[in-house]
C-alpha cells in the first residue's frame, strides 16, 4: 500500500525530483534546426527543391485566402 501523501511526503517528493532535474545536463534545444539554416549548397538540386516549397506554400496560401481547401497539401509530422 502506497504511503499516505502528507505535506512532508510531497515536500520531499518534489525536493528529490527538483534534485534529479538540477542533476540532469541540458538535451538539445527543440529549435536546433535554427543553427542549419542555410547551410545547403547552392545547386539545381536545392534551387528546384526551394521553388517546389515556394509553390506549395503559395498554392496553400491561395487556397486558404479563397476558403478553399479545408486540409494543408502536405501534412507534416511534429516531434511531441
Amino acid at each position: 500500500m502506497p504511503e499516505q501523501l502528507t505535506l512532508e511526503s510531497l515536500a520531499a517528493h518534489v525536493a528529490e525530483l527538483e534534485r534529479k532535474l538540477a542533476a540532469q545536463t541540458p538535451g538539445p534545444s527543440k529549435l536546433d534546426w535554427l543553427s542549419v539554416v542555410g547551410i545547403s549548397d547552392d545547386n539545381e538540386f536545392t534551387r528546384s527543391m526551394q521553388a517546389e516549397i515556394e509553390a506549395n506554400s503559395e498554392a496553400e496560401r491561395k487556397a486558404a485566402m479563397e476558403g478553399g481547401e479545408d486540409e494543408p497539401l502536405i501534412l507534416l509530422e511534429r516531434d511531441s
